[in-house]
């Protein structure tokens, strides 16, 4: 998430009132997660295994619960619950705007567009030309869709990212001010949802097509002509590479990324990243080939046994 203006590192402590380690003109742009952070953006981290890897981020602020040595040309934020103040921040640059009719008067629709009746559509979405959205589809806040999209009924874009923090009176989930971003000639079935972003984007790329009740997870990138089929479930952060396809009831772990031209058989578990331009099944995954001979032999169990006795 990019500020509308820079703001100092005084500013934005004085927003969490914390400590600050640094200049106090030291510039802020921005915040993100770890795995998308740049120069000039916030990073948060509340737990000493992850330490090293947010202050060797890109991130140039770290907003973190222990004072530390601070790396040259990065400033600190020092805060007793980094989770906390985070959200804090989310809310006050990325407010939630409640909705006052089914069609916000901020949305763009492109010429030649059809919505059908039922249609929400939240504040500041933009929606490209020729795009065919049916009924009762949900549109969140900041959602951009392309040219020549098609969205089937009752799938929704843009809800939260499935993310908390175990609290001892239950879990506090991370506010989510990112978007979702279907480029060009996408299509999406029925009953599918696309979570937003925590601070950057879920992007669907182009001339890819989901089948019905497919579930795509915050921030996650998928390529260009990919095919994704009914009862897939892809985890937060998973990058996706382009023209891969994934057969039904496939389900991910987060933070992996399928190669390019990769092929993903019915009912896997991808439980690591894989290289592309192979065909993969099972769980956990393994080159279709083995794990098809894997199979085999189990079956010749019994008949060795047999033998042995």
């Amino acid at each position: 998430m990019k500020f509308s203006r820079k703001y100092s590192l005084d500013e934005i402590a004085t927003l969490i009132n914390c400590e600050f380690v640094g200049e106090a003109s030291f510039p802020v742009s921005g915040m993100n997660e770890i795995h998308v952070v740049e120069e000039g953006d916030i990073v948060f981290v509340d737990h000493p295994k992850y330490y090293d890897k947010a202050l060797n981020s890109a991130a140039t602020i770290v907003l973190i619960n222990k004072k530390v040595d601070c790396p040259a040309g990065k400033a600190l934020l020092i805060s007793d619950d980094p989770f906390r103040d985070f959200n804090t921040l989310t809310k006050h640059f990325k407010p939630f705007t409640a909705a006052t009719a089914a069609v916000a008067s901020s949305a763009s629709v492109g010429e030649g567009t059809i919505i059908q009746p039922n249609v929400f559509i939240g504040n500041h979405v933009v929606i490209g030309k020729n795009c065919l959205i049916h009924p009762n589809v949900v549109l969140y806040d900041h959602t951009v869709i392309g040219d020549n999209v098609i969205i089937h009924s009752g799938s929704i874009l843009g809800a939260d990212a499935f993310y908390y923090k175990k609290r001892e009176d239950g879990f506090d989930q991370l506010i989510s001010g990112g978007r979702v971003v279907v480029q060009n000639n996408v299509g999406i079935g029925a009953l599918c949802t696309i979570d937003k972003g925590v601070t950057g984007d879920t992007i669907i790329g182009e001339g890819t097509k989901l089948d019905n009740q497919v579930h795509v997870g915050h921030d996650t990138v998928i390529g260009k002509k990919c095919l994704i089929a009914s009862q897939t479930g892809i985890a937060g952060c998973v990058i996706i590479k382009d023209e891969v396809t994934i057969w039904g009831q496939v389900g991910t772990t987060s933070g992996i990324t399928i190669g390019e031209k990769a092929v993903i058989l019915g009912q896997t578990g991808v439980t690591k990243s894989v290289e592309g331009g192979k065909t993969y099944f099972g769980t956990p995954i393994e080159e279709s080939r083995e794990k098809l001979k894997q199979l085999a032999n189990i079956k010749k169990i019994p008949e060795i046994i047999s033998k042995l006795k």
